[in-house]
């Protein structure tokens, strides 16, 4: 089926505000008029819709700890709308919204939702590297590292979901809806919907039920140096580092996660693996070292050469 990935995450935020300061902080741009909530969306349009915990518009809470209530994936056409709407029918209820979208549950008692693609065409450079024995890809002049850019998560890249059975989980996405295994850590799969070529859209992790819902989001950038700029200002802008910066092995991606008051963590992502059908997932234990590439430190430098040579020791 051609799913092309998530276009909407709606979340019942216990702090609206701390919400919303931490999606504008993080570089999402809000979009006004609304029916209910606060939209911010990345450039393509994607994005995330957050309101009052309490507002009568959200679906129903989850019976666990997650504020997530939706999650809502974009799909090519109406011709993928029907099918999906033809195999889901089959086994559970699945509503026709107003604006022709879909809404249901998933095995793991998830609320999902399908709708043709919101997703903004985009055509925008990729970041350049100049490197010996290559031609210039970064023009002469042109600087590798300027803080004076804008930067603006490109795309919703994936999520990752805690579910209490993520056997039950993968062979619903992929046996109902297309999605196809790239990867397994710790038996935890990797998924990509068949509309993308993404190493993944969706990675599902054994968890108990009361923290069943998204464990973060992640948001591609153009690059891993705009990415260390990003997360360099959102850190100083007063939100707590998580994990990274580093480089994930499986799908290869620059990462920085970050905590934040939607009960889930953001991440900034860049360079990822693109896949096709003829790739066979891997499969590695569950380690630290399987989980990332490298991983940095970033931290205040307290050195300089300009601070006199080195003492010697003893």
């Amino acid at each position: 089926m051609n799913i092309i990935g998530i276009d909407q995450l709606i979340y019942g935020a216990n702090d609206l505000a701390a919400s919303v300061k931490f999606m504008q902080d993080f570089g999402l741009t809000e979009v006004p008029n609304q029916a209910f909530g606060r939209y911010f969306e990345t450039l393509n349009g994607t994005g995330i819709l957050a309101a009052e915990a309490d507002h009568a518009s959200l679906p129903a809470k989850l019976p666990s700890m997650s504020q997530l209530r939706k999650m809502v994936y974009g799909v090519a056409d109406q011709a993928t709308l029907d099918a999906i709407q033809a195999e889901l029918s089959t086994d559970r209820e699945v509503k026709v919204l107003d604006n022709g979208a879909l809404e249901t549950v998933d095995d793991s008692g998830i609320s999902i939702g399908f709708q043709i693609s919101i997703r903004r065409e985009l055509n925008l450079p990729a970041e350049k590297i100049n490197a010996p024995g290559a031609t210039h890809v970064r023009a002469l002049n042109v600087l590798g590292v300027d803080h004076s850019i804008e930067i603006q998560p490109r795309t919703i890249a994936h999520t990752a979901v805690f579910v209490p059975d993520a056997a039950k989980a993968e062979a619903f996405y992929v046996k109902r809806l297309g999605f196809r295994v790239s990867d397994r850590l710790g038996g935890g799969p990797f998924l990509r919907s068949g509309g993308t070529t993404d190493h993944h859209t969706l990675f599902l992790i054994q968890a108990p039920e009361h923290i069943k819902g998204v464990e973060h989001i992640s948001f591609h950038l153009s690059g891993p140096s705009e990415l260390m700029l990003a997360g360099q200002r959102f850190q100083k802008a007063g939100h707590e580092s998580f994990w990274g910066p580093g480089r994930h092995g499986l799908g290869s991606n620059w990462f920085w996660y970050f905590d934040g008051p939607l009960g889930c963590r953001f991440e900034y992502d860049a360079d990822m693996d693109q896949l096709d059908t003829d790739w066979v997932p891997r499969e590695l234990p569950l380690h630290e070292d399987n989980a990332q590439a490298y991983l940095l430190e970033f931290r205040k430098q307290n050195w300089a050469p300009f601070n006199g040579p080195a003492k010697k020791a003893g």
